[in-house]
């Protein structure tokens, strides 16, 4: 297996490759998850001045037969930025790795229990409020539509497509802690059909489950009527 380092609208020097190399060793990784058939590096960068200590992003996606595991922090330069993450990374890939042989057997942990076994869970501060991990950066933010733009823009759209097995809500919602993200979309095994669980407000979590209209498949599903020319 070897380790893929791209840049998303930015140049990867070599230098920084052989560190990538350097510090996500693949005997370590393996050791802790031993199906992993792939660890890809991004690299990307934000123009934005205001965002100057914030400037370089190093996401890291592990991809393996279990669950994908994924960890991603912004620096002022792309090495700060790599060595962040690596961090999140191992300790998740440790967390996983603790869960798989400690509870093999034990029972599913319920959504209360997720943030005491899982890196990336929201926790409470004094006043009952979810604390995460980055701060606000004090950048000013602006409202178009239903979408928020950070600092002056140029306002951008990460489009990415991920192949997916069926699967229950509670490993929707496990896996979702895993990539440490606020919510997730899966195909629900039962229904075969698209859902999302979502983190709400400190430990209570939501999905939301779409199906299709039938009266609107039905008619998609006709073939048009046979039409004719307006004759005067």
């Amino acid at each position: 297996m070897d380790i893929v380092v791209k840049g998303r609208k930015t140049e990867v020097p070599e230098r920084f490759r052989k560190h990538v190399a350097e510090k996500l060793k693949l005997e370590k990784i393996q050791r802790l998850d031993a199906k992993v058939i792939s660890l890809d590096v991004e690299v990307s960068k934000e123009p934005n001045p205001r965002q100057a200590d914030r400037c370089d992003r190093v996401e890291i996606t592990l991809r393996s037969r279990g669950p994908v595991i994924r960890a991603e922090a912004a620096a002022s330069d792309p090495y700060a930025a790599l060595d962040l993450a690596a961090e999140k990374l191992d300790a998740r890939l440790r967390k996983q790795h603790d869960k798989r042989f400690s509870r093999r057997g034990a029972r599913r942990i319920s959504a209360a229990e997720v943030p005491d076994h899982v890196p990336g869970a929201a926790t409470l501060n004094g006043s009952g409020l979810p604390v995460y991990e980055e701060e606000t950066d004090g950048v000013p933010t602006k409202k178009i539509g239903s979408l928020e733009i950070k600092g002056e823009g140029p306002l951008v759209v990460r489009e990415k497509t991920h192949v997916a097995s069926p699967m229950t809500l509670d490993q929707a919602l496990y896996e979702m802690e895993l990539v440490g993200h606020d919510f997730y979309l899966f195909v629900d095994s039962e229904t075969k059909e698209p859902s999302v669980v979502y983190r709400r407000h400190a430990y209570d979590y939501g999905v939301i489950h779409l199906s299709t209209d039938p009266m609107i498949a039905e008619a998609q599903a006709q073939p048009p009527a046979a039409g004719g020319t307006l004759g005067g």
